[in-house]
């Protein structure tokens, strides 16, 4: 188990929210969330996973596997006094916190995600290529859909980390990008990874592109590279090495009883929301759900569309029925080594 570094805003004892970023993030790329929330009262709360910023990098991929991350997001939920905690997740964040919220309901309030909805990334590869359209993606040409790159990653993980790696900070550049409005149609980038030989259109390296400042600030940036530079990307990579494994432990989880908002965004390439199964999952099986589609953004819509989902989130918080708003407290981030 490992001890995550962390950024935290907000009173003390304000309601608390746990920010979960993905791959490739850290715990910063909930600045705009955490800001927000920290002035109305909450206290927020966002780690660096491992493999990720501050927090212990590990060498076998069997780390990164689900079962792992979430015990080190409970220590840290102890470390915090263990009240029942809002869980908020984007892109691998959100089967983080989805398998919280089934094996750990106790430790959930609600349970919000970005981009990536219940019943999908957290049971494995072989479950998410059954959610393919195949009216877009026949499976003579895309036989792994938009999750071609997983399958990738799973052939030739030390391909892709070398790529990654020959410059971090043209990476974050290549990766961090906002919503494309051609990606609705048109197949994802990643259904071609294995047929162009990698990222990038199998080049040894990201291309070298100017900062998307309408995703990220260049503070924001400079962190980022920074944590790639130090790190590497073998981490970050092998969290996409775990299917098997990853789906195992799914699989022992419980029903969701807590309230669950999902976050779309419509100009996501990979969660294609206009697909029939994509959230068919999660509408059977949550019973307290809100679904709501962030108009013209992309992947990172807490970056692109900060303003939106930030209202989304607050509305949605104080419609609990036993909620009441947070007193507005003390603001200043403070980050946390462990």
């Amino acid at each position: 188990m490992a001890q995550l570094a962390f950024v935290e805003d907000g009173p003390d004892d304000g309601p608390l929210i746990i920010f979960v970023h993905g791959w490739p993030g850290i715990g910063l790329t909930w600045v705009r969330q955490l800001d927000y929330f920290a002035a109305r009262g909450y206290h927020v709360v966002a780690p660096d996973l491992r493999g990720y910023g501050g927090s212990p990098v590990f060498g076998e991929p069997s780390a990164y596997r689900q079962e792992e991350v979430v015990g080190d997001l409970l220590e840290l939920h102890d470390r915090l006094g263990a009240a029942p905690a809002v869980w908020v997740g984007h892109d691998w964040g959100s089967p983080t916190v989805w398998n919280i919220a089934t094996h750990h309901p106790a430790r959930c309030r609600a349970v919000a995600t970005l981009a990536v909805p219940f019943g999908t990334v957290e049971l494995g590869l072989d479950a998410l290529v059954g959610l393919v359209d195949r009216e877009r993606y026949p499976d003579e040409s895309y036989p792994y859909g938009q999750f071609d790159y997983m399958a990738y990653y799973e052939r030739f993980p030390s391909q892709v980390t070398a790529v990654f790696e020959a410059d971090p900070s043209a990476t974050v550049r290549a990766l961090f990008r906002r919503g494309n409005p051609k990606a609705s149609s048109r197949p994802a980038p990643t259904a071609t990874t294995t047929a162009d030989g990698g990222w990038f259109r199998g080049g040894d390296r990201a291309p070298d592109l100017p900062l998307d400042e309408s995703v990220l600030t260049p503070g924001l940036f400079a962190e980022l590279a920074g944590s790639f530079q130090r790190n590497g990307f073998a981490g970050p990579t092998a969290y996409y090495l775990n299917h098997r494994a990853n789906a195992d432990y799914a699989a022992t989880g419980g029903p969701l009883t807590v309230p669950v908002l999902f976050i779309g965004a419509e100009f996501d390439p990979v969660i294609d929301l206009t697909a029939p199964a994509i959230l068919t999952g999660m509408r059977a099986t949550c019973p307290d759900l809100t679904e709501v589609t962030v108009p013209a953004a992309g992947h990172w819509l807490q970056l692109e569309a900060a303003g939106t989902v930030n209202a989304q989130l607050l509305d949605w918080l104080t419609g609990f029925p036993t909620s009441e708003p947070p007193a507005a407290g003390k603001t200043g981030s403070t980050t946390r080594d462990g």
